[in-house]
């Protein structure tokens, strides 16, 4: 994996770059729509490629490992080929749904043990398995196993659970250095920084995680209760440490404010279920703000899903046809809500780089967190 620098903003940390991997080229800042079980909800690989222009999606270790199960990937030649997606994925380690698993979940210096949500049988996650079972779902980049610390928690459990994280951190990384892809392209392997909202330890974890020398970094353990203001001034502090010739992943964020803030302050690359599990429940993310179609006011509005808008559902249905589909629990509604959504997220990125590029970024940030907070 190469990453290259395109362009700097010059009244923010943003940044316009490229990633170029085995299956294809990003262009960042980028969003990454989530394909938890290989699949985008509601959502055909052709539409995700020509409809919402995306570049690199995620899968998920955790529930790919429960199903289809690594026999069954490995036989396929890997997600790439099981899915019929040839651009580039990227699939998280596990931790963040270890750490959902709260009341079925052990951890210790060797890896947390867990129960299945499927059928309740115990399964080990180690540093060195979870390389393992990346290499066999054969992701372009791949994530450090980790403890993704909640919140809100003490600082005492912070610092326990990021000393945790190095342990793992240092043993997969050695292991991913002694193994080798399984399909013919290369694998990436990002670090990732935690220390919940606490500057100290946000900043040992980061300077810990620059020292690997990776190819990427990644950071977790935001976005997950905490206030907005304690996410931007963790990310300010773990960007001004982290490599700048090197992309940063900021994991699970977020809103279109949050992202447009991310990218201010230096970040690169973003995922979130947010467009697709929001577009389900009738919630469409627009240039003007957000609307709730399934408001009595858009009944028998005609007009198209957004002026202007990104993707081809939006002038091809109104909005009273998709409040119809919505309120009738119609899939269709659900497929043209989320298809509208991360059409606009990927605008939205897509627009964030060009303002870089063209030194008008940080203006049009701040009109657009302002617009895309409304609600209409």
């Amino acid at each position: 994996m190469e990453f290259k620098l395109d362009k700097k903003d010059t009244k923010s940390n943003a940044r316009s770059g490229k990633i170029t991997t085995d299956h294809g080229e990003i262009l960042t800042p980028i969003f990454m729509p989530v394909g938890t079980l290989g699949s985008v909800k509601g959502i055909h690989q052709t539409e995700l490629e020509e409809d919402t222009k995306a570049q690199i999606i995620l899968g998920n270790t955790y529930h790919l490992y429960l199903r289809p199960g690594m026999e069954t990937m490995e036989l396929a030649g890997g997600l790439h080929k099981f899915m019929n997606w040839e651009k580039p994925i990227l699939t998280d380690s596990g931790g963040f749904q270890v750490y959902s698993l709260a009341n079925n979940r052990k951890l210790s210096i060797e890896g947390a043990v867990f129960q299945s949500h499927i059928d309740g049988s115990r399964h080990n996650f180690t540093p060195e398995s979870v390389v393992d079972i990346q290499r066999t779902i054969g992701a372009d980049i791949m994530m450090a196993f980790d403890e993704c610390t909640p919140y809100p928690c003490d600082y005492d459990y912070a610092k326990t659970s990021l000393e945790l994280t190095h342990s793992w951190l240092d043993r997969g990384i050695k292991y991913f250095n002694n193994t080798e892809a399984k399909y013919g392209h290369s694998q990436a392997y990002f670090p990732i920084v935690q220390g919940s909202v606490y500057k100290d330890l946000r900043k040992h974890s980061a300077e810990v995680i620059a020292s690997y020398g990776a190819e990427g970094n990644a950071i977790g353990g935001l976005s997950v209760g905490e206030p907005v203001e304690d996410m931007y001034e963790m990310l300010e502090v773990v960007n001004n440490i982290l490599p700048a010739d090197k992309p940063r992943y900021l994991m699970g964020v977020g809103t279109p404010a949050n992202i447009l803030e991310g990218i201010a302050l230096g970040t690169d690359m973003f995922d979130c279920v947010m467009p697709t599990r929001n577009g389900r429940n009738g919630m469409l993310f627009t240039k003007n703000g957000t609307i709730n179609i399934k408001n009595v006011k858009w009944k028998n509005d005609f007009s198209p899903i957004e002026e202007d808008g990104a993707s081809f559902v939006d002038q091809k249905y109104s909005k009273a046809y998709l409040r119809h589909l919505i309120a009738s629990s119609e899939r269709l509604g659900a497929q043209i809500a989320s298809l509208h959504n991360l059409a606009f997220y990927l605008w939205l990125v897509g627009e964030a780089r060009r303002k870089i590029q063209t030194g008008e970024f940080s203006a049009w940030k701040d009109i657009m967190v302002k617009q895309t907070m409304q609600k209409i």
